[in-house]
């Protein structure tokens, strides 16, 4: 008899139920507030959000967990007026004003936000792929390829980054000289972990090889103190300072007509000083900055300084349009060789998030 009953009661007394100021009510799965909009999941209109502040009553019938005055309550949620009622298990009713509030998460997305609290290595990671290739025939002949990866993946208090492009571009001409007219490679990682709220320390290895520049490879390990100047979720600028340690190989090579220049290497020690910028254009397009500045301290009055900007486009949710521009600086390059490297492509944008 009693289970009888039990299964002729509405469905909604088993239900999450949110009264609005208007008097409309919601029924469904409270599924997770912030204390400026809650969301509500429900099994006609599918999730619905609706502002904190025109919310009459809440009312659950699961466990919601719930930050408040810097405390965390599990249990049913009612309101009474302008409180907030938790009915937790061990400490009976927890009651605090409306405003205290700062989450409240339904089971699934606590687990969730507490994975992603400590994602496992293969966790978390966001980036893209950019692509651009041409070619031409008939009274010119060349080809040219670019591809660029990036791939981010953020902690609580930690992010670790990973990159690498690379340009390569041909005059097929018979002749042509020279026939590779663009050959350049770079790569690297780095790694910020959050001391507080605004600073971080870094560590970050970066390579670069450069065909023309007769650049075998330019290795560059550092690291140092870095400054969330601006941090939001469209605005982030980080300023860098720190030092590094760099191995850099030339080969030799021949200036025409007969002039060798022999094969260098050398080793040196410098400082760090960078800024690093990200804003977020409306809803599709992400503008980057990076400027890098590094001082020779071993060979006073040198310096090496690396520019890039760029822009991505979505034109949906994996596929975009990418544009970017990068000068690389060597203030004493091998005798013959020039001191800028500009770099600029354009081509599609493959993101994924995983």
């Amino acid at each position: 008899m009693v289970v009888s009953l039990l299964v002729l009661l509405p469905a909604s007394l088993w239900a999450d139920q949110v009264t609005l100021n208007n008097g409309d009510r919601l029924t469904g799965s409270i599924s997770k507030s912030d204390g400026k909009t809650l969301v509500i999941k429900t099994d006609y209109a599918g999730e619905v959000t609706v502002k904190f502040d025109a919310i009459q009553s809440i009312t659950s019938a699961s466990d919601l967990h719930v930050e408040m005055g810097g405390k965390t309550a599990v249990g049913p949620v009612t309101t009474s007026g302008d409180k907030l009622v938790v009915a937790t298990k061990s400490a009976g009713p927890v009651e605090a004003p409306k405003s205290a509030m700062t989450t409240m998460r339904s089971p699934a997305e606590q687990a969730a936000y507490e994975k992603a609290l400590h994602p496992g290595w293969s966790e978390g990671w966001t980036g893209g792929v950019n692509l651009g290739f041409a070619v031409t025939r008939g009274n010119s002949a060349t080809k040219n390829l670019n591809i660029a990866f990036t791939a981010e993946r953020k902690g609580f208090k930690d992010k670790l980054g990973l990159y690498t492009n690379s340009i390569y571009a041909t005059n097929d001409v018979s002749t042509a000289s020279p026939h590779t007219t663009a050959n350049a490679i770079g790569g690297g990682a780095r790694y910020d972990r959050d001391v507080s709220p605004r600073l971080f320390i870094f560590v970050n290895a970066d390579f670069f090889h450069d065909q023309l520049q007769s650049l075998d490879l330019r290795s560059i390990l550092g690291g140092g103190l870095g400054f969330h100047a601006i941090k939001s979720d469209t605005t982030t600028l980080d300023l860098l300072a720190g030092a590094n340690y760099t191995h850099e190989s030339y080969s030799s090579f021949t200036i025409p007509p007969d002039t060798f220049v022999a094969a260098i290497s050398r080793s040196l020690a410098g400082a760090t000083l960078g800024d690093e910028f990200m804003h977020k254009v409306g809803k599709n397009t992400v503008i980057t900055q990076d400027l890098y500045f590094y001082p020779d301290l071993t060979n006073t009055g040198e310096y090496r300084g690396t520019f890039k900007f760029g822009t991505v486009t979505k034109i949906n949710k994996w596929l975009g349009w990418q544009n970017s521009f990068g000068d690389i600086y060597v203030s004493a390059p091998p005798a013959g060789k020039k001191k800028n490297d500009l770099l600029l492509s354009t081509g599609l944008n493959f993101s994924f998030t995983h």
